[in-house]
């Protein structure tokens, strides 16, 4: 963890470069996001657990764990179905201990993942936790927030500016843990070019910084990128907890 309070990490593997970095936020609360940083498997995830207090860091370290656990050397659609299955065990896992503790408890985690091999990646996501792509000055969102704003701003109810302040933007329609008995995943799949920088991110930056300075601050071939993110964020007086995990794709390596 750097002087600021900041942690994370550094990786590199093959065409890859990926940074992590997190913070509770700047109301002092329990750090309840996870972040799974493994170039070596092409995989990375970010999880922002939901319940409350303690719940949450159950969650989204239960996902982090599983998908930390796989072993390296499956073909890529083999990675796909794992992570699936993984997924999916937390799922469960996370519903049936959330009802042993009665009527309306809940211990879940939204979570967002990619996957790559060599120039192809896929998008895994549930809840709000997001993934962009910038490709020289573009900053494209690959993923779509499950959250009540979000149906809100599609059926013309709210503006997308009226979102970020709406009082219920927390409330999200997935979730890992939720109390569903199959777990429902979005998946998005692209290709990458040489330059591509990926990001994830939980929504206590997504939220709390605009996509035009989210995209000023990923610009440059450095490895700060991800706490830069965060360090502007908690400059903003982010309450929430904030977590970047950024990916960077070289063909030349």
């Amino acid at each position: 963890m750097s002087d600021n309070g900041i942690g994370g990490n550094t990786a590199l593997f093959g065409s890859f470069r990926s940074c992590a970095a997190t913070h509770a936020g700047a109301a002092n609360r329990l750090n309840e996001d996870a972040y799974v940083n493994r170039p070596d498997l092409g995989l990375w995830a970010v999880a922002d657990g939901a319940g409350g207090h303690v719940s949450g860091e159950i969650a989204s370290a239960e996902v982090a764990g599983l998908l930390q656990s796989i072993d390296a050397g499956l073909s890529a659609g083999e990675m796909l179905v794992e992570v699936r299955s993984r997924l999916e065990a937390a799922h469960a896992r996370l519903h049936n201990e959330a009802s042993r503790h009665g009527a309306g408890a809940m211990m879940a985690t939204t979570v967002v993942v990619i996957l790559a091999r060599d120039e192809h990646f896929a998008c895994l996501w549930a809840g709000d936790s997001r993934a962009y792509l910038l490709r020289g000055n573009a900053l494209t969102r690959i993923t779509r927030d499950h959250s009540l704003v979000q149906m809100l701003v599609e059926n013309g109810t709210i503006s997308e500016a009226e979102a970020a302040r709406h009082p219920k933007a927390n409330v999200i329609t997935r979730a890992v843990g939720a109390a569903v008995d199959l777990l429902e995943l979005d998946k998005r799949t692209g290709q990458l070019q040489a330059g591509d920088r990926l990001l994830l991110c939980s929504d206590g930056l997504s939220k709390t910084l605009p996509e035009e300075l989210l995209a000023e601050l990923l610009s440059g071939d450095d490895d700060t990128a991800a706490e830069r993110l965060v360090t502007a964020a908690l400059m903003a007086q982010a309450t929430d907890n904030i977590t970047a995990v950024t990916i960077d794709f070289s063909a030349s390596r």
